[in-house]
């Protein structure tokens, strides 16, 4: 099989000035690294233009999953979904619902996320939080289902458990 390969792009503009370090963006690589995911970092400043061509560069060279950090909130630089919405192709938007859900009760800042996700050709993108805890909550509720996600989106068999209906005993 394959391995799978991601890129997590950084969105932010005072990163790209190196103004201030990138700490969301290493989270990310470090937790797709233990996901099996070879995993590349780049770094873009906020806006729909710098976005949106980062990804297409990303979905035209292959990969397999591209997460992008940062620019999903309410400030007037937060235009990452926004960059990403023309992108891709179908929504997923199970993915978000789960990032969300998992911090009701106990961050009430997580349901200002305005993060998508959705496929790209055979490429899956999601967006996250720009904060290292959101990127470790949100990665921690997915992470499970990324491979998965990825090998569907390849056409390679996968090894989901068939159901009752689908094999009776």
């Amino acid at each position: 099989m394959d391995s799978l390969n991601a890129t997590v792009i950084t969105v932010s503009d005072r990163v790209s000035r190196g103004e201030a370090e990138d700490r969301s963006g290493p989270a990310a690589v470090r937790i797709l690294n233990g996901l099996g995911f070879a995993t590349e970092l780049d770094v873009v400043s906020d806006g729909v233009e710098p976005v949106a061509s980062a990804l297409r560069q990303r979905i035209e060279d292959g990969v397999d999953l591209v997460v992008t950090t940062g620019g999903t909130g309410f400030g007037p630089r937060d235009l990452t979904p926004e960059a990403t919405a023309p992108v891709i192709d179908r929504m997923a938007p199970g993915l978000v619902e789960a990032m969300r859900s998992a911090t009701f009760g106990e961050n009430p800042h997580g349901m200002l996320s305005r993060a998508i996700a959705g496929i790209a050709g055979s490429t899956l993108v999601i967006n996250l939080p720009g904060s290292v805890t959101g990127v470790e909550e949100s990665l921690a509720v997915i992470g499970p289902a990324l491979s998965h996600a990825v090998e569907l989106l390849k056409d390679r068999p996968t090894d989901h458990a068939a159901s009752k209906s689908e094999h009776p005993e």
